[in-house]
């Protein structure tokens, strides 16, 4: 839809994963306004998806944690169109199908490592955990905006003061470029 200064506006899809039964305020706060929530699996319980329902409509797919009764019936993978861009989601990239033609972006979590990149003209973004901290890695989910069924900007979202050296990759307009941080005092 064409915004007051008559220029297209962007859709921003909110992007999780790994949350394994938290749901944690700092991550409800950044997918605050989102029009759709991708969640890459490993939900554990119901209740985290009831958490995020009322933010927006949620596209979800089950992960190798999600065995309880609750959830366990999510499917393995999904494939969405939003705002003109296919979308393709699954927890474990291993579980990839082989053929991603018409796929603009994949979508997986399971890794827990934060990853936005460009391979072969297909998206890949893993938002990393917003869920328990694992080893060293960043809590963290992903914002994607799409724009004429084009991402024009992806970028993750760390929701807590980082004690690592990180390198976060945001994707503009096709170009991958790199975003360092400044260091903290």
């Amino acid at each position: 839809m064409p915004g007051g200064n008559g220029q297209e506006e962007l859709t921003r899809i909110g992007i999780i994963s790994d949350t394994h039964n938290l749901v944690r305020p700092e991550a409800l706060d950044a997918l605050q306004g989102v029009a759709h929530i991708i969640h890459a699996g490993d939900i554990c319980k119901q209740a985290v998806l009831d958490a995020l329902a009322p933010f927006a409509p949620l596209t979800v797919v089950r992960g190798n944690n999600d065995i309880g009764d609750d959830v366990a019936q999510l499917p393995e993978q999904a494939r969405i169109e939003l705002e003109g861009a296919t979308i393709h989601v699954v927890h474990d990239i291993a579980d990839m199908p082989g053929n991603l033609d018409g796929v603009d972006v994949v979508i997986t979590g399971h890794s827990h490592k934060p990853v936005i990149e460009r391979r072969g003209g297909v998206l890949f973004v893993n938002p990393g955990s917003a869920g328990p901290r694992r080893f060293r890695l960043p809590i963290s989910l992903a914002l994607m905006d799409i724009e004429k069924g084009r991402v024009v900007n992806c970028t993750l979202n760390c929701p807590q003061k980082l004690d690592i050296d990180l390198t976060f990759w945001g994707v503009f307009h096709g170009e991958v470029q790199r975003a360092v941080p400044a260091a903290s005092s």
